[in-house]
């Protein structure tokens, strides 16, 4: 399957994809765990069925160090025993905020003030600008159909 746009190549993309970059680094850099990240990046991808994203993000995850077994159940992380509170909270927040279609509410409050009781300010802020943005990016590769080999090596993108 060829990729409908190339957002290498096009310069509105390329002017783009510079602040995304950017916004991805200064993400990356607020505190919020690189596991947290690559916990939550990997749930998003899996619910909105991101294959670039998921290739992308378990290679970081296990670069970063992240077990195999931790990452292989993200997507039952309710009944896996492997995962912090912490974590939980964070990726009941990634759920309820890419699903917000299937909710009449949203994010509801429960899971909001869980999420605030485990991060600080710039952490929850970290985390809610992060589930944004990697749902953001999940929907740009499907639109446009990105190709995923499972050829992105960890790194290759920070």
């Amino acid at each position: 399957m060829d990729a409908r746009l190339d957002f290498f190549a096009a310069p509105v993309s390329g002017k783009a994809l510079k602040h995304f970059m950017a916004a991805g680094k200064a993400i990356r850099e607020a505190g919020l765990p690189v596991s947290t990240q690559e916990l939550v990046s990997t749930r998003v991808s899996q619910i909105n069925g991101c294959a670039v994203c998921l290739d992308m993000h378990a290679k970081e995850a296990l670069a970063a160090g992240e077990s195999p077994v931790r990452l292989a159940l993200v997507a039952g992380w309710r009944e896996a025993t492997v995962f912090t509170e912490a974590e939980r909270a964070a990726l009941a927040l990634a759920e309820e905020g890419t699903r917000v279609a299937d909710a009449a509410e949203g994010v509801s409050d429960a899971v909001w003030e869980n999420a605030a009781r485990h991060y600080d300010g710039d952490q929850l802020t970290a985390l809610v600008i992060h589930i944004g943005f990697m749902n953001m990016v999940n929907r740009m590769n499907i639109i446009t159909r990105q190709p995923c080999a499972g050829d992105y090596a960890a790194g290759q993108l920070h």
